[in-house]
């Protein structure tokens, strides 16, 4: 088994050369001055910008790394695009969403506008052929522009469960590889779950097409059973947290669905690394509020310096200039402070945590406000202070900066503390967990910790491991078993705690899984949307293990 520090260095090396270094640029230091100098209006900023980075204590989103302070200049993660019932306009966004994909952006769409498959069409005598053949043309540019780009292109899908061919989109993805380069999610009202929970569910929800809201709950469910898709966004409770709703109703998000956005906005997204907070057995508060400022100056500036790829997207980011600061590392903050993912105590640190950055992240936005002036839209909007930023805070999935940060993802628990990696630079490597490995390889022998390493490959879990250690002691205590919980030893119930922690003290949405195990039922996958939907989640995407055969994480092959 090829040691660890090896292999994460060898992917951390790969990725550089893949996806950020630009001509001349030798390592990770050299991107930090690169980006520090694009986006700083000062050399005080300058420098403190350059720290966060090369301490890796926080890093914007990839787009960033990759394109500021090059010619191509777009500096967004998160576009949303308008979808509208014509030819015309629909191979408007489709060509629109081609520009961001080159540089790197994702891109969200809501099909609901487009007229069901069969109904009549605006041509003459025609017959208008649904939202699922015109997704499959947007599928397609995103494999044609991936060929030329730095990273794979990526799109959300999005269908209104009132929309005439819900049936057919939640299971447009059945077969595994059917529109890749999409993730697809029904967008649900408050209405809809009502009848859910009450068991109302032979009620008609569709009186044109005669459909039921059990009929179209039981596909949604039996879709996610099969292989994790559709997620499924909450409407209402995304509206709720619309901060300039004179300006529309929010529809659609990105490819990952931390970030609700209106028609043509797009949002800088970054990510402070939670497991450096961690002090003397404590958290570093005040060290996290002042970070957090820098963090949202940061993400403000990008907006000023962005190239944006057409001016529809400058005028819509820029009337309400959100940003969305987000976090990783928390598992690891977790370890280092000795509390186990799935405990109360972990629940209450969330909370904390997403409040502490939220409430440091509206008084940065205030202070640019006063400095800077607010938002273009701020006296329509909700705020009752002068704001610079309409939303500040999003979680986003942190997939590759935090492999950069060698830190855990988001706020997901860590998926395996010895896993396989596939689909990153087009190359696979094994990979222990630094923090499992600085606590059991120094106190181990040699056979004993290979022993180790080859069981948690094998199972994802310290769960069931038997067999002495060192002397007459286990080879990991019950209190090691307690704390080294992976993703798998975890409950739904828990992980969708844990995302509504968070989610309550933050403005936009959370990219979070939801892992259930292979054994999972379809009712429990039931029971876990309506609890999510109770406990205010934004949206949900749950996987049950080995439902899919191409997956990024992986246990050992058998």
């Amino acid at each position: 088994m090829r040691g660890n520090a090896e292999g994460w260095d060898i992917l951390t090396d790969e990725i550089l050369q893949a996806r950020y270094l630009r001509e001349g640029e030798k390592g990770r230091e050299d991107i930090c001055e690169r980006v520090a100098r694009a986006i700083a209006t000062n050399e005080e900023e300058y420098r403190e910008f350059r720290e966060l980075m090369v301490r890796k204590i926080f890093l914007p989103s990839s787009p960033t790394l990759m394109n500021a302070g090059t010619e191509l200049g777009q500096l967004a993660a998160c576009f949303v695009l308008p979808v509208e019932d014509s030819v015309e306009e629909i191979f408007e966004a489709i060509k629109t969403a081609a520009l961001i994909q080159k540089t790197g952006g994702g891109t969200g769409f809501n099909f609901s506008k487009i007229r069901p498959k069969g109904s009549p069409a605006l041509c003459a005598g025609g017959v208008a052929s649904g939202p699922l053949s015109f997704m499959g043309l947007f599928n397609a540019a995103t494999d044609v522009i991936k060929q030329f780009g730095r990273r794979r292109g990526a799109n959300m899908g999005i269908l209104d469960v009132s929309h005439d061919d819900v049936i057919s989109f939640i299971r447009a993805k059945r077969v595994e590889g059917e529109f890749s380069n999409f993730n697809l999610s029904v967008m649900i009202p408050d209405a809809f779950m009502e009848l859910i929970e009450t068991g109302r569910t032979e009620e008609v929800w569709n009186e044109r097409t005669g459909t039921t809201v059990g009929e179209i709950f039981s596909g949604i469910v039996d879709g996610i059973w099969k292989n994790g898709e559709p997620g499924v966004l909450f409407y209402d409770r995304i509206n709720r947290d619309n901060f300039t709703p004179e300006l529309g109703r929010i529809t659609g998000t990105n490819p990952c669905g931390e970030e609700p956005l209106l028609p043509f906005e797009s949002c800088t997204l970054g990510s402070i690394n939670l497991s450096l907070f961690a002090e003397g057995g404590k958290v570093n508060w005040a060290f996290l509020r002042e970070v957090t400022g820098k963090a949202v100056r940061f993400l403000d500036n990008e907006i000023d310096v962005n190239v944006y790829p057409v001016p529809e997207i400058e005028k819509a980011t820029k009337r309400t200039r959100k940003v969305g600061l987000g976090v990783m590392g928390f598992h690891d903050l977790l370890l280092k402070l000795e509390i186990p993912y799935d405990s109360g105590e972990a629940l209450a640190l969330a909370e904390k945590l997403m409040a502490c950055i939220d409430g440091a992240a509206v008084l940065e936005s205030r202070k640019l406000a006063e400095e800077k002036g607010p938002f273009p839209e701020w006296e329509k909007s909700t705020w009752e202070h002068p704001m610079r930023n309409a939303a500040l805070t999003a979680i986003a999935p942190t997939g590759t900066i935090s492999l950069l940060a060698g830190c855990s993802a988001g706020i997901e628990p860590v998926f395996s503390w010895v896993y396989r990696r596939t689909q990153t630079v087009g190359k696979e490597f094994m990979l222990v967990h630094p923090i499992f490995e600085a606590r059991f390889r120094p106190r181990l022998p040699k056979a004993d910790y290979e022993r180790l390493l080859e069981y948690v490959y094998s199972h994802g879990t310290l769960h069931g491991l038997e067999g002495p250690g060192p002397g007459s002691g286990e080879l990991v205590s019950g209190e090691e078993k307690r704390l080294f919980r992976s993703a798998l030893d975890i409950g739904w119930k828990t992980h969708i705690d844990m995302q509504a922690a968070f989610q309550r003290h933050c403005h936009a949405g959370i990219s979070k899984t939801i892992n259930m195990p292979n054994e999972a039922t379809r009712e429990e996958i039931e029971k876990a949307l309506v609890h999510a939907w109770k406990q205010d989640l934004k949206g949900l995407t749950i996987y049950r293990t080995g439902s899919r055969e191409r997956v990024v994480l992986s246990l050992k092959k058998e």
